[in-house]
């Protein structure tokens, strides 16, 4: 066999405003270029604690067990579900976008039996439904998504979804990978007892380090499991060993990225988590006037939309994915189509992290108005663009 011959590595720089990954901090780069030490160094041990505190503020949390999990943000939410979920638990999961199948996945591989709470793609969870789940089912576990990547909704009244499930006596779980670091979260004030994120989305860090973080009578029902969890590698009351007073060895953490999601948390500390997440709203308000000016729907009511990821009606006469493709090839940006229920009916724009920024939302609508118009779109770009200047008050 011969030697393979693979040139320099010159990926494209392109534009990130779809679902995620968003575009990375210049400072993150820096930070993941600087050298290794060892998992088990002095010096990373006090990165380890520095992430932990971090991490602790951003999602509003005093909770002792917060950690960044080796891996993607499905790697923290099987940590998650796996470790919680028992065999012959119950736990409660939403019909209302894909995400909500994903938990479901992951709780049967657990050993746990699954039941539903209803509501339609696009639209959040109500809890009076959810009350009803609670009624019906008696479930031990109760998981929502916070922010729903696949179809741009919010869910509002968390506390109240808390509320009905800890009088149920239930655990609840909260995915929000697509909320932490720009969405307001608050996982103390709103009694949520495991929360998992990624680091891709809001705080616009490379994935492989995922935040997650646990509170006392959670960690309680892990460390008192009789069963081992099914994933030696997720096994929270192993990484507790590392994480906790030991610092004993588990793995080989990925030194680089808890490099890269140190200085992406740091950059959210710096900028203040309000002042952060009043960001997110206005410059993703800025994009969904200019979308609304050029003639464009928004897929969800204004009372659940979701700054960080936009679900954007595709306009009648136009396939979703030409559009896609041209603003790929011409614009080297990159926007999403939807998944399940709403393939081919919206496109997923990202306004996450370092992407929220004035200069790549007025770029998205005058490439996004281009590509429309291109494709024989009824759009109204010159007015799309107005509307997004007078919004950033340019």
């Amino acid at each position: 066999m011969e030697n393979p011959t693979v040139g320099e590595l010159t990926p494209p720089d392109r534009t990130l405003m779809g679902p995620g990954p968003s575009e990375v901090h210049p400072r993150v780069l820096r930070a993941m270029s600087t050298p290794l030490v060892g998992h088990l160094d002095p010096s990373f041990i006090d990165i380890m604690n520095e992430v932990q505190d971090l991490l602790r503020y951003t999602f509003r949390t005093e909770n002792q067990w917060t950690i960044p999990v080796s891996g993607t943000g499905s790697a923290s939410m099987e940590a998650a579900i796996g470790n919680l979920v028992e065999p012959g638990d119950t736990m409660l999961v939403p019909t209302n976008g894909y995400f909500g199948g994903r938990m479901e996945s992951m709780a049967e591989r657990a050993g746990g039996e699954v039941v539903h709470v209803d509501a339609p793609w696009g639209e959040p969870l109500d809890p009076a439904d959810v009350q009803l789940a609670f009624e019906e089912h008696q479930p031990d576990i109760f998981g929502f998504v916070h922010a729903e990547t696949s179809t741009g909704v919010v869910q509002p009244d968390v506390s109240e979804l808390t509320s009905i499930a800890h009088g149920h006596d239930a655990y609840v779980i909260a995915d929000s990978v697509t909320s932490l670091g720009g969405v307001e979260l608050k996982v103390d004030e709103w009694d949520i007892d495991v929360a998992y994120s990624g680091p891709q989305k809001c705080l616009s860090c490379p994935p492989g380090a995922s935040p997650l973080t646990l509170n006392d009578r959670a960690m309680e029902k892990v460390l008192s499991r009789e069963e081992a969890p099914r994933s030696w590698y997720l096994d929270l009351s192993l990484l507790e060993g590392y994480w906790g007073d030991d610092r004993a060895y588990h793995h080989t953490a990925p030194i680089t990225n808890v490099y890269a999601l140190r200085e992406a948390l740091r950059l959210v500390s710096e900028e203040g988590i309000e002042a952060r997440w009043e960001r997110h709203r206005e410059i993703a308000g800025a994009l969904k006037a200019g979308v609304e000016a050029m003639g464009l729907e928004m897929n969800p009511p204004e009372e659940y939309w979701l700054p960080s990821l936009n679900a954007v009606r595709v306009p009648e006469g136009v396939t979703d994915t030409d559009i896609t493709s041209y603003l790929l090839d011409q614009y080297d940006l990159e926007i999403a189509t939807g998944l399940g229920d709403l393939d081919g009916e919206i496109f997923r724009i990202g306004c996450m992290g370092y992407s929220a920024r004035p200069e790549t939302v007025s770029y998205l609508v005058s490439a996004l108005g281009d590509a429309l118009r291109e494709h024989g779109a009824d759009v109204d770009v010159e007015a799309g663009l107005a509307a997004t200047s007078e919004a950033l008050g340019r």
